[in-house]
């Protein structure tokens, strides 16, 4: 839409001219307010004092945005930002065929973004109901106007006209021309070709769809109940009480005990009527606006524009991979029914609630991994300098604490990075929102907050955005440790944040994260492979007590043990990815969603259907990832590519680190995705390629095995 890739919770050098411009030229030295990041996370029970705002210690509001000190404050900018946005509507209908045309689009978007990302977080993350609840207004007001945008005739005009006339094109520079032609697709995909009618009927169904995406999402993270006379006595105390109810939140996957992960399964998984309803009519919706707007299915709408282009490219990525994993996949499936058998031997039938623990036991007991021998050597303050430590390496970037503003952050815990180049200067910031608290989603996620552009006096507007995880809160004085997994996510957001500062594009329409789904994903996965190499780990891994480096042989065997049952996990990934093509194909749909997830879930991933189930009510994915959920699969391909082809060698390579920002990262969605690979791999790979690397990272060390034998 006129967002583009605005809202979407994640994420172009412009040559030497425009090098260094948000600093100043030749770059910005150390302020006095920074100090070294490790420092800042490892001392984070000794609360710095922050700033007071203003001269009369006014609070300077949630971002450094003066009307966010108060939740009624989203309405006044909301009104500003609708109020800027008819204005430059105005001007674009007014305005002769030129880039200046091109501007004035990427600064309406502009307006409308800075309001509606940063809504987008707080209506999720602030601890303050007040401020959710005004956040949540603000995105429906900004989004209903962004699908009036989207059909509004005269305004699209204005842009067609630019590229209908051959000498303006010719004289638009490449990143110009494509942001026009993408925000031509954004009128096109909203139905601006169709009669009056038609298009009031598209707006209806876009803001339908905006509300059915949230009903359907809050509805995903529900909890069921269930009475607690229904459960054996002896498992009661695994669930949370509530008078003669019991409440079931997940699936308690870990837990050990057989019937507890089944009794959580069936419960938590148990279908809702109301929900079922949400989901069938937001796939109805979806493929009726698809179909208004010209396009076969909802999945042909959704993929223009990505590396793989069509759904049937999807089918047939989904398809091979699915063969190429079948026997792996059969005897993860066997090791784990033998598993089974032996902890258990009265029921040795492998079921869905059993996949994700004994693929667990089998890594323990055949590695002896337990993550409680790892922690000690991840505390937060050394994997933030481990972080700072390779992105120097690599990019010439350090990251800086900054202290913060009275009313600057929505809680005290929250810290704020300076990220900085050594001769470009500021490059943005990054605000870590790392521990948990009450009434804060329970998901790792990155979300621009402002995008990066060139303003119209020349300086570059700073990229802002939030990296979210779920951390423990530690005890007093003590550092927060982190297991392997959470180490390892630490990174993976790190590399959406990195993406979203160098993605240094004119246009914040295409800044940083925002471009292709299945391409946005692989500098995230990418920072994955990074956290699971020895030479990087070996740069930060130490003992929080003694100092001592964390043996080689031990991330060694940590690495190994993520293969054991991978071909069992990345089936059932492929398995979502099948069934979110089915839902976002050709409809009417052949059968009810929940017959369509047994029937997919029988052939695909193998392991039986549990009767009165509906795990696709669970699905948060389908809103964000409608269509896309295949992207994962796709950037990991991408992104496994990328590192054994330039990083496996030297992790620490800067020609190949500029390599990377120069043709990956620069671009932001300015360039086509594919092109952007092809320009990073020196090759344009097929779906056999993408196949072949998702495989290949299945295959144990040689030496590791060894060493383990």
């Amino acid at each position: 839409a006129m967002l583009g890739g605005c809202r979407r919770a994640l994420p172009a050098a412009l040559g030497r001219a425009l090098r260094g411009r948000a600093a100043g030229q030749g770059g910005r030295a150390v302020s006095t307010s920074w100090c070294p990041v490790g420092t800042a996370f490892d001392a984070k029970q000794q609360q710095q004092q922050p700033l007071r705002g203003g001269a009369a210690g006014r609070d300077t509001g949630l971002f450094g945005v003066p009307e966010l000190s108060c939740p009624e404050g989203f309405q006044e900018a909301q009104d500003k930002a609708l109020q800027e946005s008819e204005q430059l509507v105005q001007k674009a209908c007014s305005t002769p065929p030129g880039p200046e045309t091109v501007m004035i689009f990427d600064q309406l978007s502009d307006s409308l973004c800075r309001v509606a990302d940063l809504a987008d977080f707080v209506k999720v993350a602030h601890p303050d109901f007040a401020f959710r609840e005004a956040a949540e207004e603000a995105c429906r007001s900004i989004g209903t106007m962004v699908e009036k945008l989207n059909t509004d005739v005269e305004l699209c005009q204005s842009l067609r006209r630019v590229l209908a006339d051959e000498t303006v094109m010719s004289s638009l520079d490449p990143e110009t021309r494509r942001v026009a032609e993408l925000f031509m697709f954004d009128f096109e995909i909203s139905g601006i070709h169709l009669d009056e009618e038609k298009r009031k009927k598209a707006v209806d169904l876009n803001v339908r769809i905006l509300d059915l995406c949230n009903e359907f999402l809050i509805g995903t993270h529900i909890p069921n109940k269930i009475d607690k006379h229904v459960l054996p006595e002896h498992i009661r105390y695994n669930f949370t009480a509530e008078g003669n109810y019991l409440r079931v939140a997940g699936l308690h996957a870990d837990c050990p005990d057989d019937l507890v992960r089944e009794a959580a399964y069936k419960i938590f998984l148990h279908s809702n009527a109301q929900q079922l309803a949400r989901l069938e009519e937001l796939l109805v919706s979806r493929n009726s606006l698809a179909q208004l707007v010209g396009y076969d299915t909802f999945a042909h709408r959704a993929l223009q524009g990505t590396m793989a282009k069509n759904p049937e490219t999807v089918r047939q990525f989904l398809e091979k991979l699915s063969e190429q994993l079948s026997k792996r996949t059969q005897k993860d499936f066997e090791m784990m029914t033998k598993m089974k058998m032996k902890l258990n031997p009265h029921n040795s039938m492998l079921m869905p609630w059993d996949h994700p623990y004994y693929s667990g036991v089998l890594r323990a007991e055949r590695y002896n991994i337990d993550p409680g021998l790892y922690c000690p050597f991840f505390s937060l303050g050394a994997c933030m300098e481990g972080l700072n430590s390779l992105f120097s390496q690599l990019l010439g970037i350090s990251l800086y604490a900054e202290q913060t503003k009275r009313g600057e952050i929505w809680s005290e815990d929250v810290r704020k990075l300076a990220v900085v180049h050594e001769t470009e200067g500021l490059l943005g910031y990054i605000y870590c929102d790392f521990f948990q608290r009450p009434d804060k989603p329970h998901q790792d996620c990155h979300f621009t907050v402002r995008g990066g552009r060139l303003k119209e006096n020349g300086e570059y507007q700073l990229p802002v955005v939030v990296l979210m995880l779920s951390l423990p809160n530690s005890a007093r004085g003590a550092p927060t440790l982190l297991s392997p997994g959470m180490m390892e996510n630490l990174f993976h957001e790190m590399g959406h944040a990195m993406h979203s500062m160098l993605g240094r594009t004119r246009y914040q329409h295409v800044t940083g994260t925002r471009c292709a789904t299945d391409f946005a994903e692989v500098p995230s996965i990418l920072m994955e492979y990074f956290a699971n190499d020895y030479r990087v780990v070996n740069q930060f891994a130490r003992h929080y007590k003694t100092g001592q480096p964390l043996p080689k042989n031990m991330v060694s065997r940590l690495c190994e043990s993520k293969k054991v049952c991978a071909a069992a996990d990345m089936q059932l990934q492929v398995f979502y990815a099948v069934l979110d093509q089915i839902y976002h194909g050709k409809h009417p749909l052949k059968k009810s969603t929940t017959e369509i997830l047994k029937e997919t879930q029988e052939k695909v991933y193998g392991l039986p259907y549990v009767h009165n189930t509906a795990w696709q009510l669970r699905f948060s994915h389908l809103v964000g990832y409608g269509a896309k959920y295949y992207s994962y699969l796709m950037s990991r391909a991408v992104a496994s590519m990328v590192w054994k082809q330039c990083f496996a060698q030297n992790p620490f390579d800067r020609a190949m680190g500029e390599r990377y920002r120069r043709e990956m990262l620069a671009h932001g969605g300015a360039k086509e995705p594919m092109l952007m690979v092809q320009g990073m791999l020196q090759k344009s790979p097929s779906v056999e390629d993408f196949v072949d690397a998702l495989v290949s990272d299945l295959d144990h060390d040689f030496e590791t095995f060894i060493m383990d034998s």
